[in-house]
Protein backbone atom coordinates (compact mmCIF):
# COMPACT_ATOMS: atom_id res chain seq x y z
CA UNK A 1 0.00 0.00 0.00
CA UNK A 2 2.88 2.63 0.93
CA UNK A 3 4.38 2.13 -2.55
CA UNK A 4 0.83 2.53 -4.03
CA UNK A 5 0.59 5.82 -2.46
CA UNK A 6 3.64 7.31 -3.40
CA UNK A 7 3.39 6.10 -6.90
CA UNK A 8 -0.03 8.14 -6.89
CA UNK A 9 1.61 10.92 -5.24
CA UNK A 10 4.30 11.40 -8.15
CA UNK A 11 1.44 10.85 -10.85
CA UNK A 12 -0.74 13.61 -8.69
CA UNK A 13 2.12 15.67 -8.53
CA UNK A 14 1.78 16.38 -12.62
CA UNK A 15 -0.67 18.87 -13.64
CA UNK A 16 -0.77 17.47 -17.34
CA UNK A 17 -0.89 13.82 -16.22
CA UNK A 18 -4.08 15.03 -14.44
CA UNK A 19 -5.73 16.60 -17.19
CA UNK A 20 -4.69 13.87 -19.36
CA UNK A 21 -6.42 11.13 -16.73
CA UNK A 22 -9.55 13.71 -16.81
CA UNK A 23 -10.15 13.73 -20.52
CA UNK A 24 -9.57 9.81 -21.09
CA UNK A 25 -11.95 9.17 -17.60
CA UNK A 26 -15.12 12.14 -19.27
CA UNK A 27 -14.34 10.66 -22.80
CA UNK A 28 -14.66 7.00 -21.70
CA UNK A 29 -17.88 8.25 -19.79
CA UNK A 30 -19.79 10.11 -22.52
CA UNK A 31 -18.92 6.96 -25.04
CA UNK A 32 -20.30 4.65 -22.13
CA UNK A 33 -23.55 6.55 -21.35
CA UNK A 34 -23.95 8.54 -25.11
CA UNK A 35 -27.79 7.07 -25.28
CA UNK A 36 -28.87 9.17 -21.64
CA UNK A 37 -26.17 11.94 -21.40
CA UNK A 38 -26.81 13.32 -25.25
CA UNK A 39 -29.40 15.96 -25.76
CA UNK A 40 -30.74 13.52 -29.12
CA UNK A 41 -29.84 10.70 -29.29
CA UNK A 42 -32.51 8.75 -31.67
CA UNK A 43 -30.05 11.41 -34.48
CA UNK A 44 -27.04 9.01 -33.83
CA UNK A 45 -28.37 7.48 -36.62
CA UNK A 46 -30.57 6.69 -39.59
CA UNK A 47 -32.38 10.65 -39.10
CA UNK A 48 -33.46 13.69 -41.62
CA UNK A 49 -34.86 16.74 -40.09
CA UNK A 50 -34.28 19.63 -42.89
CA UNK A 51 -36.34 21.82 -41.10
CA UNK A 52 -33.55 22.34 -38.69
CA UNK A 53 -30.45 21.59 -40.73
CA UNK A 54 -27.17 23.96 -40.55
CA UNK A 55 -28.49 25.92 -37.72
CA UNK A 56 -25.31 27.20 -36.06
CA UNK A 57 -24.64 26.90 -32.36
CA UNK A 58 -26.90 27.57 -29.92
CA UNK A 59 -28.65 26.95 -26.47
CA UNK A 60 -30.78 24.17 -28.20
CA UNK A 61 -27.72 22.92 -30.09
CA UNK A 62 -24.76 23.47 -28.77
CA UNK A 63 -22.76 22.67 -31.42
CA UNK A 64 -25.02 23.43 -33.89
CA UNK A 65 -27.00 20.86 -36.80
CA UNK A 66 -25.43 19.35 -39.78
CA UNK A 67 -27.15 19.67 -43.68
CA UNK A 68 -30.06 17.12 -42.53
CA UNK A 69 -30.55 18.52 -39.37
CA UNK A 70 -28.81 16.12 -37.10
CA UNK A 71 -27.78 17.54 -33.64
CA UNK A 72 -23.86 17.56 -33.88
CA UNK A 73 -22.95 17.23 -30.56
CA UNK A 74 -24.89 13.83 -30.12
CA UNK A 75 -22.89 12.86 -33.17
CA UNK A 76 -19.60 13.66 -31.85
CA UNK A 77 -20.90 11.52 -28.46
CA UNK A 78 -21.48 8.98 -30.32
CA UNK A 79 -18.04 9.30 -31.97
CA UNK A 80 -16.27 8.58 -29.09
CA UNK A 81 -17.57 4.91 -29.01
CA UNK A 82 -16.01 4.04 -32.18
CA UNK A 83 -12.93 5.77 -31.86
CA UNK A 84 -12.74 4.73 -28.59
CA UNK A 85 -13.60 0.76 -29.92
CA UNK A 86 -11.30 1.31 -32.71
CA UNK A 87 -8.44 1.55 -30.14
CA UNK A 88 -9.23 -0.61 -27.66
CA UNK A 89 -9.78 -3.49 -30.21
CA UNK A 90 -6.85 -2.73 -32.31
CA UNK A 91 -4.06 -2.58 -29.45
CA UNK A 92 -6.35 -5.47 -27.71
CA UNK A 93 -5.17 -7.54 -30.95
CA UNK A 94 -1.89 -5.97 -32.01
CA UNK A 95 -0.34 -5.82 -28.66
CA UNK A 96 -0.74 -9.84 -27.54
CA UNK A 97 0.88 -11.05 -31.28
CA UNK A 98 3.85 -8.18 -30.80
CA UNK A 99 4.69 -9.40 -27.30
CA UNK A 100 5.19 -12.38 -27.87
CA UNK A 101 6.85 -12.83 -31.00
CA UNK A 102 8.94 -10.24 -28.99
CA UNK A 103 9.43 -12.69 -26.09
CA UNK A 104 10.41 -15.36 -28.53
CA UNK A 105 12.57 -13.10 -30.29
CA UNK A 106 14.81 -11.93 -27.36
CA UNK A 107 14.63 -14.95 -25.33
CA UNK A 108 15.32 -17.88 -28.09
CA UNK A 109 17.65 -15.81 -30.35
CA UNK A 110 18.63 -17.49 -33.40
CA UNK A 111 16.72 -18.28 -36.61
CA UNK A 112 13.85 -17.61 -34.76
CA UNK A 113 15.43 -13.96 -34.14
CA UNK A 114 16.63 -13.80 -37.23
CA UNK A 115 12.81 -14.93 -39.19
CA UNK A 116 10.69 -12.68 -36.53
CA UNK A 117 13.02 -9.40 -36.59
CA UNK A 118 13.47 -8.96 -40.20
CA UNK A 119 9.61 -9.57 -40.69
CA UNK A 120 9.30 -7.25 -38.08
CA UNK A 121 11.69 -4.40 -39.99
CA UNK A 122 9.70 -5.02 -43.64
CA UNK A 123 6.83 -4.03 -41.77
CA UNK A 124 8.16 -0.65 -39.97
CA UNK A 125 10.05 0.30 -43.11
CA UNK A 126 6.43 1.31 -44.31
CA UNK A 127 4.64 4.28 -43.41
CA UNK A 128 1.70 2.98 -41.15
CA UNK A 129 -1.13 5.22 -43.45
CA UNK A 130 0.20 4.08 -46.35
CA UNK A 131 0.34 0.06 -45.44
CA UNK A 132 -3.43 0.74 -43.92
CA UNK A 133 -4.18 2.01 -46.63
CA UNK A 134 -3.22 -0.80 -48.57
CA UNK A 135 -4.38 -3.48 -47.04
CA UNK A 136 -8.18 -1.41 -47.40
CA UNK A 137 -7.54 -1.45 -50.97
CA UNK A 138 -8.38 -5.06 -51.09
CA UNK A 139 -11.25 -4.67 -48.75
CA UNK A 140 -14.52 -3.28 -48.51
CA UNK A 141 -14.69 0.02 -46.48
CA UNK A 142 -16.49 -0.39 -42.99
CA UNK A 143 -15.61 -0.35 -39.27
CA UNK A 144 -14.08 -4.07 -39.30
CA UNK A 145 -11.90 -3.97 -42.26
CA UNK A 146 -10.41 -0.81 -41.17
CA UNK A 147 -9.66 -2.70 -37.53
CA UNK A 148 -8.41 -5.24 -39.31
CA UNK A 149 -5.65 -2.77 -41.51
CA UNK A 150 -4.62 -0.99 -38.46
CA UNK A 151 -4.22 -4.10 -36.24
CA UNK A 152 -2.10 -5.24 -39.32
CA UNK A 153 0.27 -2.25 -38.97
CA UNK A 154 0.79 -2.14 -34.78
CA UNK A 155 1.70 -5.66 -33.87
CA UNK A 156 5.71 -4.44 -35.03
CA UNK A 157 6.29 -1.79 -32.71
CA UNK A 158 5.43 -4.09 -29.56
CA UNK A 159 7.57 -6.65 -31.07
CA UNK A 160 10.22 -4.03 -31.33
CA UNK A 161 9.78 -3.03 -28.07
CA UNK A 162 9.64 -6.34 -26.26
CA UNK A 163 12.39 -7.73 -28.57
CA UNK A 164 14.88 -4.82 -27.06
CA UNK A 165 13.70 -5.53 -23.52
CA UNK A 166 13.57 -9.42 -23.55
CA UNK A 167 17.00 -8.95 -24.75
CA UNK A 168 18.46 -7.28 -21.61
CA UNK A 169 16.58 -9.30 -19.15
CA UNK A 170 17.77 -12.70 -20.50
CA UNK A 171 21.12 -11.90 -19.13
CA UNK A 172 19.58 -11.47 -15.53
CA UNK A 173 20.71 -13.46 -12.65
CA UNK A 174 17.16 -14.54 -12.10
CA UNK A 175 17.03 -15.70 -15.45
CA UNK A 176 20.14 -17.64 -15.14
CA UNK A 177 18.91 -18.90 -12.23
CA UNK A 178 15.46 -20.14 -13.70
CA UNK A 179 17.38 -21.80 -16.15
CA UNK A 180 19.46 -23.59 -13.77
CA UNK A 181 16.93 -25.31 -11.65
CA UNK A 182 14.88 -26.23 -15.20
CA UNK A 183 12.44 -24.18 -15.43
CA UNK A 184 10.86 -24.19 -18.94
CA UNK A 185 11.19 -21.89 -21.48
CA UNK A 186 7.46 -20.85 -21.28
CA UNK A 187 7.86 -20.55 -17.45
CA UNK A 188 10.33 -18.06 -18.16
CA UNK A 189 9.11 -16.23 -20.95
CA UNK A 190 5.77 -15.56 -19.23
CA UNK A 191 6.76 -15.64 -15.22
CA UNK A 192 10.07 -14.22 -15.44
CA UNK A 193 10.65 -12.39 -18.53
CA UNK A 194 7.25 -10.57 -19.30
CA UNK A 195 5.93 -9.06 -15.57
CA UNK A 196 9.30 -6.75 -16.01
CA UNK A 197 8.17 -5.52 -19.61
CA UNK A 198 4.48 -4.76 -18.08
CA UNK A 199 5.44 -1.30 -17.42
CA UNK A 200 7.04 -0.50 -20.77
CA UNK A 201 3.55 -2.26 -22.69
CA UNK A 202 1.43 -0.45 -20.34
CA UNK A 203 2.83 3.11 -21.03
CA UNK A 204 2.98 2.10 -24.72
CA UNK A 205 -0.81 1.05 -25.02
CA UNK A 206 -2.04 4.18 -23.17
CA UNK A 207 -0.01 6.58 -25.80
CA UNK A 208 -0.67 4.78 -28.51
CA UNK A 209 -4.62 4.63 -28.32
CA UNK A 210 -4.27 8.30 -29.09
CA UNK A 211 -1.98 7.53 -32.35
CA UNK A 212 -4.72 4.45 -33.05
CA UNK A 213 -7.47 7.09 -32.75
CA UNK A 214 -5.68 9.31 -34.89
CA UNK A 215 -5.03 6.78 -37.77
CA UNK A 216 -8.58 5.67 -37.67
CA UNK A 217 -10.03 9.19 -37.85
CA UNK A 218 -7.49 9.31 -41.20
CA UNK A 219 -8.76 6.53 -42.89
CA UNK A 220 -12.45 7.58 -41.87
CA UNK A 221 -11.49 10.97 -43.40
CA UNK A 222 -10.63 9.54 -46.31
CA UNK A 223 -13.67 7.44 -46.90
CA UNK A 224 -12.12 4.18 -46.07
CA UNK A 225 -13.38 3.85 -42.28
CA UNK A 226 -16.56 4.05 -40.43
CA UNK A 227 -19.67 3.91 -43.04
CA UNK A 228 -22.31 6.83 -42.75
CA UNK A 229 -24.88 6.75 -41.26
CA UNK A 230 -22.67 5.64 -37.98
CA UNK A 231 -20.97 8.77 -36.36
CA UNK A 232 -17.61 9.12 -36.68
CA UNK A 233 -14.99 11.63 -35.97
CA UNK A 234 -13.19 11.17 -39.19
CA UNK A 235 -15.89 11.30 -41.71
CA UNK A 236 -17.89 14.19 -39.98
CA UNK A 237 -15.00 16.37 -40.91
CA UNK A 238 -14.48 15.15 -44.16
CA UNK A 239 -18.38 15.92 -44.61
CA UNK A 240 -18.01 19.59 -43.19
CA UNK A 241 -15.48 20.56 -44.85
CA UNK A 242 -16.98 21.25 -47.93
CA UNK A 243 -19.28 23.74 -46.35
CA UNK A 244 -16.27 25.78 -44.85
CA UNK A 245 -16.37 28.59 -43.82
CA UNK A 246 -20.31 29.36 -44.05
CA UNK A 247 -21.06 25.92 -42.13
CA UNK A 248 -17.71 26.21 -39.84
CA UNK A 249 -19.33 24.72 -36.85
CA UNK A 250 -20.11 20.82 -38.56
CA UNK A 251 -16.33 19.80 -39.43
CA UNK A 252 -14.43 22.26 -36.46
CA UNK A 253 -16.61 20.46 -33.33
CA UNK A 254 -15.78 16.90 -34.70
CA UNK A 255 -12.06 18.00 -35.49
CA UNK A 256 -11.49 19.48 -31.98
CA UNK A 257 -12.80 16.44 -30.20
CA UNK A 258 -10.12 14.16 -32.02
CA UNK A 259 -7.55 16.43 -31.07
CA UNK A 260 -8.92 16.40 -27.25
CA UNK A 261 -8.81 12.53 -27.32
CA UNK A 262 -5.17 12.20 -28.75
CA UNK A 263 -3.79 15.44 -26.84
CA UNK A 264 -5.50 12.88 -23.70
CA UNK A 265 -4.13 9.75 -24.10
CA UNK A 266 -0.74 11.42 -24.31
CA UNK A 267 -0.64 13.00 -21.37
CA UNK A 268 -2.00 10.30 -19.33
CA UNK A 269 0.75 8.13 -21.24
CA UNK A 270 3.63 10.39 -20.49
CA UNK A 271 2.77 10.68 -16.81
CA UNK A 272 2.67 6.86 -16.57
CA UNK A 273 5.84 6.74 -18.29
CA UNK A 274 7.09 8.88 -15.81
CA UNK A 275 5.56 6.97 -12.78
CA UNK A 276 6.60 3.81 -13.65
CA UNK A 277 10.25 5.07 -15.23
CA UNK A 278 10.08 3.56 -18.31
CA UNK A 279 11.37 4.07 -21.87
CA UNK A 280 9.23 3.60 -24.64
Amino acid sequence: MIWRSKAWFRFSRNALSISGFVIVAAAVLLALFAPWLTPYPAEAGKFVDFAHASLPPSWHHLFGTDTIGRDVLTRVVFGFRVSLGLGVVVLALAAPVGVLLGLLAGYVGGWVEGLIMRTTDVFLALPPLVLALAVLGFLQPNLFNAMMAVTVMWWPWYTRLVYNLARSIRTEGFITAAEVIGASRSHILLREILPNCFPSILTKMTLDMGFVILIGASLSFLGLGVQPPTPDLGSMVANGAQYLPDLWWIPVFPGIAVLVLVLGFNLLGDGLRDLLDVEV
